[in-house]
């Protein structure tokens, strides 16, 4: 299977950084991104897609080149009202229709341009699309556990070299990890991010000389807690513990404080 790609991102956004893409890159997205244009545009490119399909779009089965069980091939029709974002000349290059794939995977509908079931199954989709699930782990481990959650500088500047600072923290530490996986012989996912940055805390806090016996034992340490396997996992958007009911400090700390010496809390 190639390389995938997953950004999350706004369409209008993504129209901006599509040179992030190569030919024979695969993109994996729910449903928000699917659609005719983006679909279109990615084909252009050479990439191929692996979307959730859009309720507002009404799959029929009954419908297309039957390739299977709940698997078919239909084709989308270039949609006739031009979007405002789009310009007069790059609608009338867009293709008339675009051939895609409709499969039923579990209770999902998956949209792909893989459209041969020999060199790609439906079995081989939902495993891939099922990947999708560590960008979601990937971005709390950047906003939790790394804490980027909040910023805590005071200018637009010094917030985007926050942002990078912490992205190059995450990837020393996925270097880390990839580098513990390939002496335990095993796959990088199944390493656990928060275990090897609180190794690594602990590392650079004991001041342990970074000498080959403890470099390689660092990596034992890091192949030696494995994560979970926990296939079609879900989990609700929503938070477990309820907020306190206090209202939002709109003052400066020092002056609230004195505001309650002086007078008392409100």
């Amino acid at each position: 299977m190639r390389p995938w790609v997953h950004l999350p991102v706004k369409l209008g956004l993504l129209r901006q950084i599509e040179a992030v893409f190569s030919p024979g890159d695969v993109m994996l997205a729910d449903a928000f991104y699917c659609n005719y244009y983006l679909i279109a545009a990615l084909q252009r490119l050479g990439v191929d897609v692996l979307f959730t399909q859009n309720g507002a779009r009404i799959t029929d089965f009954r419908r297309g080149e039957k390739l299977g069980s709940r698997d078919h091939q239909v084709s989308w029709p270039k949609p006739k009202a031009r979007p405002d974002w789009m310009s007069a000349e790059d609608y009338a290059a867009l293709p008339e229709q675009l051939i895609l794939r409709e499969v039923k995977v579990g209770k999902k509908i998956l949209v792909t341009s893989f459209l041969s079931p020999r060199h790609v199954s439906k079995t081989a989709l939902g495993a891939l699309f099922r990947q999708r699930w560590h960008v979601e782990l990937d971005l709390r481990a950047i906003k939790t556990t790394l804490q980027m959650a909040e910023l805590s500088c005071n200018t637009p500047e010094m917030n985007e070299k926050e942002v990078w600072v912490h992205f190059l923290a995450y990837n020393l530490i996925r270097l880390l990890m990839a580098q513990a996986a390939q002496k335990a012989a095993v796959q990088p996912r199944t390493l656990s991010f928060k275990h090897t940055l609180q190794l690594w805390n602990e590392w650079t806090a004991r001041r342990l000389c970074p000498h080959d016996a403890s470099t390689e034992l660092l990596f034992t340490l890091i192949g030696q807690l494995r994560v979970g396997n926990r296939p079609g996992r879900i989990e609700p958007r929503a938070r477990k513990r309820r907020p306190k009911p206090y209202p939002w400090l709109k003052k400066p700390r020092d002056q609230a404080r004195a505001d309650i010496a002086a007078y008392g809390h409100a």
